[in-house]
């Protein structure tokens, strides 16, 4: 355990030099976010789908249930942001791009969520065996630069300011190692992990559809900004197979 807790703090540092990545070049961020909807669409497809295909293999899960918890997700993020949206936003100024700063914090939240049970993760394959915890942990740290990017590009273009940006990406950085080491107390039962996982799947599929990736491309759209976003999820695809 003391291996996944020395990993987990790489994990930290992957986070808050995503982070960092991204309020360095804030004034960029419309490229920042069309990589980072790619890199959502990537850990759908090529990292938590393949986990739940793996866990449905072993355990015989029912897949309808699953699929329901996505949806659950998709839709509770949408019924959370517009009904943020009604009401906060006046019909005087209501605008088909209005942000508002609760928004950013519920997505970044669920995010810190996620990078928590990555380090859940790394300490539960460390209890099976060390070499199941050390790729486990090298797939965790290669995706959590991009978590840490993920986290200040939902925040700002939410309208937050830097310094709360900020410190939702040290809370982001804090989670993978307070993950692991509350593997020392708990373990979550595969199937509610696996119905976590779909849920999660939601999740992402909405804030990378419906507000990063509109967002990236609400000035001004070009071959660019769609290259960037192939290559975020052609950058998840290389990890997960490579890892």
């Amino acid at each position: 355990m003391p291996i996944a807790i020395f990993l987990s703090i790489a994990a930290f540092l992957a986070t808050i030099l995503g982070g960092y990545f991204a309020l360095k070049f804030k004034d960029k961020l419309h490229y920042i976010m069309a990589l980072a909807a790619g890199v959502l669409l990537g850990i759908v497809a090529f990292d938590i789908f393949p986990e739940i295909i793996e866990q449905v293999k072993i355990y015989n899960f029912d897949t309808t249930a699953i699929m329901v918890a996505l949806v659950f997700g998709f839709l509770i993020f949408h019924i959370l942001e517009k009904s943020i949206l009604i009401q906060h936003c006046h019909e005087a100024d209501c605008s088909l791009h209005h942000k508002h700063p609760h928004i950013g914090v519920a997505s970044a939240s669920a995010l810190i969520g996620h990078i928590f049970l990555d380090g859940v993760s790394i300490g539960l394959a460390f209890q099976i065996s060390n070499s199941i915890g050390m790729l486990v942990a090298m797939a965790v740290i290669s995706h959590d630069f991009t978590d840490g990017m993920n986290i200040v590009a939902l925040m700002i273009s939410n309208k937050n300011s830097v310094k709360k940006s900020a410190l939702f990406l040290v809370l982001g950085a804090v989670a993978p190692v307070l993950g692991a080491a509350s593997t020392l107390l708990f373990q979550i039962p595969p199937y509610f992990l696996t119905l976590y996982l779909g849920f999660f799947a939601g999740f992402l599929l909405y804030i990378g559809a419906s507000d990063i990736l509109p967002e990236a491309h609400s000035e001004k759209s070009s071959y660019k900004l769609i290259g960037l976003t192939i290559l975020g999820t052609l950058f998840i695809f290389s990890i997960t197979n490579l890892i």
